[in-house]
Formats: structure tokens, C-alpha cells, sequence
């Protein structure tokens, strides 16, 4: 997942990026965890952050979280934030943040054994 993130982690934030195709000019959100995920072999297709709050099991894993609800997704690899937003800098699309963010109504989800 961390190779596969590394990949897109200088690409712009594009509404709907990543979904139509897993190679793309920038991504957003959910485009940019589903594309970690499948790196992971965890997703055979993108999904919107929606239906991320039902993807994997339940709770927090131990190397791996996606936080999900209707309009925003993110996750946390081994203790590091993959998120669209939260650059201090003003630059959005994916990016690595060493901060962690309040998940206050976010659904935490994890792959099983993660």
C-alpha cells in the first residue's frame, strides 16, 4: 500500500480521479485510499467514500485504518495519515501527513489481519 501511495502521493486533487480508472491525473479522496488498497491487493475497484464505511471489518486496525463517511475518506498506514486535505501549504490531492486528524464522525474500517 505505501508503494502504491507513493506512486500518486504528488498528483492533484481531482473530484472524481482515480475511479473511472486506476491510473489517472490526479485523484481525490476515496480514488486516492482505493488506489493504496488495491496496491495492497485489498480492492479489485475503486470505491466512493460512501461505501467505504462498510468495506473490511469493523474498528481499527493495527497497521491499517481507512476513516470513511458520505463526503470524506482517509487512511492511516503504519502511524501515517494518506489524506486529500490538511496540507498546510494549501496544496491538495494526496499526500502523506505525519499529524493524525480528529476522526470524529468517521467510520473506521480495516482488512482483515491489519
Amino acid at each position: 500500500m505505501i508503494e502504491a501511495a507513493n506512486k500518486i502521493r504528488t498528483k492533484p486533487y481531482i473530484w472524481g480521479g482515480g475511479h473511472g480508472r486506476w491510473w489517472d491525473k490526479g485523484y481525490d479522496c476515496s480514488g486516492s485510499v482505493s488506489f493504496a488498497l488495491h496496491g495492497g491487493e485489498f480492492l479489485t475497484s475503486p470505491l466512493p467514500s460512501g461505501p467505504m464505511e462498510k468495506w473490511g471489518l469493523p474498528g481499527e486496525g493495527r497497521w491499517i485504518t481507512v476513516y470513511a463517511n458520505a463526503g470524506h475518506a482517509y487512511a492511516v498506514i503504519a502511524g501515517v495519515r494518506l489524506d486529500t486535505s490538511g496540507d498546510e501549504g494549501g496544496e491538495t490531492g494526496p499526500r502523506w501527513h505525519t499529524e493524525l486528524r480528529d476522526n470524529v464522525g468517521y467510520i473506521a474500517r480495516h482488512p482483515a489481519g491489519y
